[in-house]
């Protein structure tokens, strides 16, 4: 091996082994950068959730007939209805919904089962609080898949006309329809992001603001390799917490991997890399910690936003639609759910990562750029 690659690779390795000491030095710092991970991907996975567990309601029962004990047998008999109280007269019906202690009201009718037995239409009301727009539209939707079950039976036994056809869902890649499911392999990409991102943006900034930047430019290390050194620790770093997320998906919530570690630390890497070129580039611009941090926070919500992971990129405007080509996170998730979920390899989410390596490949020299502008 040339003298020079040996000495080039020696300089680097010197100045990830001070970086890496810098971080994880204090053992706070040991804990921040690994707690929060744990902290988050928990939280995450049994807050962030859109899935229905239990849902609290009201009955009002005018009809009293066999027809209305079958309806609220076959609504409770799911698991997912809990009956918090039974009112007496519509006008009790606006209190349990406005002090939030049921989230809908079922009301049946007085003529409910005449109107069945007679064949007519017999309108059931659901009254939901639609506070929460979310959790009232999942709510209804219970409601409503458990009316259309209750219809078909009672056509069944009454002799009336069976539905000419039926439908048989079955999910692919999340079988029982769970929002964590969907949610938590996103946050393997998106939780490192933030910590990654900070950590990076904050390294030439801290220098400048301890004072130790003026010595750095005195070793014999080139600006190049000064990034160089500065970038591989946060890089290490983002992927062991990416590691953390996806062992709490996989070990705590047990949600199966279908896919390659390989294909998905691939993609980890260029996702890094290209987050490790943006922290960069803002470091390089920063003045101070101070400056570094507010340029951070101002990127990661609109990066979050834009990322996909709780809005479809398709379903926003065309405008910030373009404006997600330039999101890496966006790119990230795609590539780590597909890859986690569906068991897709290389020859699938190779579109995901010729994205990742060109953001890296703009941000990476624009950053040595700035540094060496800086210099000047």
């Amino acid at each position: 091996m040339p003298t020079a690659l040996v000495d080039f690779l020696l300089r680097v390795l010197n100045l990830c082994r001070k970086e890496l000491r810098v971080i994880l030095k204090d053992p706070s710092s040991r804990v921040i950068l690994i707690v929060p991970a744990i902290m988050q991907s928990l939280i995450f996975g049994y807050a962030a959730t859109y899935d229905l567990k239990r849902i609290d309601y009201a009955l009002l029962d005018q009809s009293h007939g066999a027809a209305a004990r079958q309806l609220v047998a076959k609504l409770e008999g799911g698991g997912v209805f809990r009956r918090a109280m039974t009112l007496r007269s519509p006008a009790d019906i606006a209190a349990p919904v406005d002090r939030g202690e049921a989230l809908l009201v079922l009301h049946i009718g007085p003529r409910f089962e005449a109107q069945l037995m007679a064949g007519q239409s017999a309108p059931v009301q659901v009254i939901v609080d639609a506070r929460n727009s979310t959790t009232a539209s999942a709510a209804v939707g219970y409601v409503t898949q458990v009316v259309a079950d209750f219809n078909s039976e009672w056509r069944t036994r009454h002799g009336g006309m069976a539905a000419p056809m039926r439908v048989e869902s079955r999910a692919w890649f999340n079988p029982n329809l769970e929002t964590r499911w969907n949610f938590m392999p996103g946050l393997v990409a998106a939780l490192s992001m933030l910590q990654t991102l900070l950590l990076t943006a904050l390294s030439v900034a801290r220098e400048r603001e301890q004072g130790t930047f003026d010595q750095l430019l005195v070793t014999p290390l080139s600006p190049t390799e000064i990034m160089i050194g500065k970038a591989i620790p946060p890089v290490l770093i983002g992927l062991v917490q990416s590691t953390i997320v996806l062992a709490v998906c996989a070990l705590w919530f047990r949600i199966p991997f279908a896919g390659s570690l390989f294909t998905l630390y691939a993609g980890l890497a260029f996702f890094t890399v290209a987050s490790v070129g943006i922290g960069l580039s803002i470091s390089a611009v920063s003045a101070n910690m101070q400056q570094a941090m507010l340029y951070t926070f101002v990127l990661i919500m609109p990066m979050m936003l834009l990322s996909g992971l709780t809005t479809p990129v398709s379903n926003m405007p065309e405008a910030l639609q373009i404006a997600t080509l330039v999101n890496p996170l966006r790119f990230a998730i795609d590539l780590v759910q597909r890859v986690y979920l569906e068991g897709v390899g290389f020859a699938t989410v190779w579109l995901n990562l010729l994205p990742l390596l060109a953001i890296a490949a703009v941000t990476l020299p624009l950053a040595a750029w700035l540094f060496r502008h800086r210099l000047v």
